[in-house]
């Protein structure tokens, strides 16, 4: 009789992870200073740029950013001059960004045991915010929605992520702060962290990190 060969898999073969306010974390103080200043709620300038007829082009690689940032002040200009409407616009465009260095470390303890892909709905300048910032050894690639032109939580960019990172869907771990992009992940099969903090993600790659790094992962 043959005695069965015990084996241990890794929990996952592959780790999604969106970019904005999960890795990059963008300043906003500049812009309420603006809004407040100008008498509006704050977060006006946000729901303008990301409202109708401009959040869905823009990730689809639709909008240049002098294009977004024109039609983000027309979405402004009932309620403030036009003037003061360009100059939330521009602020909410250059708004600076750094990395939550957490979340940085956990994804580049992640790559060195298995294929990491940052999956964003992102904006056609995207490359060159990210020559910005240090993410030497964080992700083998991007998926940008801007440059796919599918955007999430259209299933067709997580089977694309899936299928660069050369993963089936219920062996990839999906990380989202939104939570309908964290939905259709989990109707694919894959595990899936809604974050709010990297004390959502630790837990999450813990059973991946306990495990030895196989060989280096350049």
């Amino acid at each position: 009789m043959t005695t069965p060969t015990t084996r241990t898999t890794a929990p996952f073969d592959a780790v999604l992870c969106d970019l904005d306010d999960v890795i990059r974390l963008f300043d906003a103080t500049e812009v309420t200073r603006l809004e407040r200043a100008a008498g509006l709620p704050v977060g006006s300038t946000a729901a303008s740029a990301f409202g109708p007829g401009r959040g869905g082009p823009l990730v689809l690689g639709q909008l240049s950013k002098d294009a977004w940032a024109e039609s983000t002040a027309s979405g402004l200009t009932d309620r403030v001059p036009a003037a003061r409407a360009r100059e939330l616009a521009a602020a909410f465009a250059r708004a600076p960004f750094r990395t939550d260095p957490e979340v940085v470390e956990l994804l580049r303890a992640a790559r060195a045991r298995c294929p990491v892909w940052i999956v964003t709905n992102g904006t056609p300048w995207l490359d060159e915010d990210l020559a910005t910032l240090d993410l030497d050894g964080l992700a083998d690639g991007i998926v940008n929605s801007a440059r796919l032109g599918v955007a999430k939580p259209d299933p067709g960019i997580l089977l694309h992520a899936a299928g660069r990172a050369g993963a089936a869907p219920e062996r990839c771990l999906f990380v989202d702060d939104r939570a309908a992009n964290v939905e259709a992940a989990a109707a694919l099969g894959m595990a899936t962290v809604h974050f709010r903090t990297a004390a959502d993600l630790r837990p999450a790659l813990a059973p991946l990190l306990a495990r030895p790094v196989p060989h280096p992962r350049r």
